[in-house]
């Protein structure tokens, strides 16, 4: 007998690459997914998937989701719009998949965390292991959210006999994870800068588009690792507990810049910082401003424990994933 898995939000950026790999295990026979959009599986090729609409909000629905299940995987998140306005969702959705679970006796949970749990701390480590506390930052609600929500985790299976796998991805992106080249205010933060930095870009050859590049090291990790990653949860590989996931080596927005065809323009750290002040007295910007506080430490991770303990091995490094973003975002364009 194989495996049955159960899945929020399997139709997300992360969701359809984890439900391929799902689909291709001789260990897995049935999968069920839930979310709140409309979403035809078989219009996927999806032969072990089962579709049904509903919210992690709704405790009947996921009661339902994970009855029968041995494993239950949550990836249902919102990202760039995280705010005080989607905290129900992010925390007390979390907690009734966590409870249901726990309720129905199931073996494993997969969950999908964030480095951002570990917040953007000056006194964190230049490389985070798992073993550093997921303390969020609070003027980041996507981080303070990830890291609240861990501990959510903790609560609800405390004394239970379902056991966790929580993974800790960088940056997701890949040619079905746009986001890094549609969304995230790395892109948008020339509007955000002080008039003083603003007018110095503007002196830069108007030939091609500029980003500004603070000089922070980021870390990419394609969709579809982190969909190998998620299945060796699923399987039960390793050990209970937390793993960062991240491919090989960095790249910071000047790579951005080229990948795009765009210019790229150094920028002092003062202007950062002075930016991010700003973003902190105006509370009524996006949530999306927030994520200037990624630009002001870098956040690097140390993957050693997945690639031993889950045998995992990263087909892309950052600078492959970039690439095959920017080829996905254009080829999206061009069919738009």
């Amino acid at each position: 007998m194989g495996l049955t898995v159960a899945v929020t939000g399997p139709t997300g950026e992360i969701g359809k690459p984890f439900i391929r790999a799902l689909e291709r295990s001789r260990d897995v026979t049935r999968i069920v997914g839930m979310a709140r959009r409309p979403f035809d599986a078989a219009a996927h090729g999806w032969k072990k998937t089962e579709y049904r609409q509903g919210d992690v909000l709704d405790r009947d629905s996921v009661d339902a989701l994970v009855a029968g299940a041995d494993v239950v995987v949550h990836l249902a998140f919102i990202i760039m719009a995280a705010g005080e306005e989607t905290r129900a969702v992010n925390l007390e959705g979390s907690r009734n998949v966590f409870d249901a679970a726990a309720a129905a006796g199931v073996a494993r949970l997969v969950y999908a965390s964030s480095v951002a749990a570990y917040g953007f701390h000056e006194d964190n480590p230049a490389l985070l292991t798992e073993d550093v506390p997921a303390r969020g930052t609070e003027a980041h609600p996507y981080s303070a959210q990830k890291a609240a929500v861990e501990q959510v985790l903790a609560q609800s299976l405390a004394g239970t006999g379902t056991e966790a796998w929580v993974f800790r991805p960088c940056i997701v992106a890949g040619p079905e994870a746009p986001l890094l080249i549609d969304q995230i205010p790395y892109v948008r933060l020339g509007g955000m800068l002080p008039a003083a930095v603003r007018a110095l870009l503007h002196q830069v050859p108007i030939l091609k588009p500029v980003l500004p590049d603070p000089g922070v090291q980021l870390q990419l990790v394609h969709h579809d690792d982190v969909a190998t990653a998620l299945r060796a949860g699923v399987l039960g590989r390793g050990q209970p507990g937390v793993y960062n996931l991240a491919g090989a080596g960095e790249i910071t927005m000047k790579d951005v810049a080229d990948a795009l065809g765009y210019s790229s323009i150094p920028l002092p750290e003062l202007a950062v910082d002075a930016a991010a002040h700003i973003v902190s007295l105006l509370p009524f910007l996006p949530a999306e401003a927030s994520w200037i506080e990624a630009l002001r430490t870098p956040v690097l991770m140390d993957t050693a424990k997945a690639r031993k303990a889950l045998r995992w091995r990263p087909a892309h490094d950052a600078l492959d994933t970039l690439r095959e973003t920017v080829a996905g975002a254009r080829r999206d364009l061009e069919g738009a």
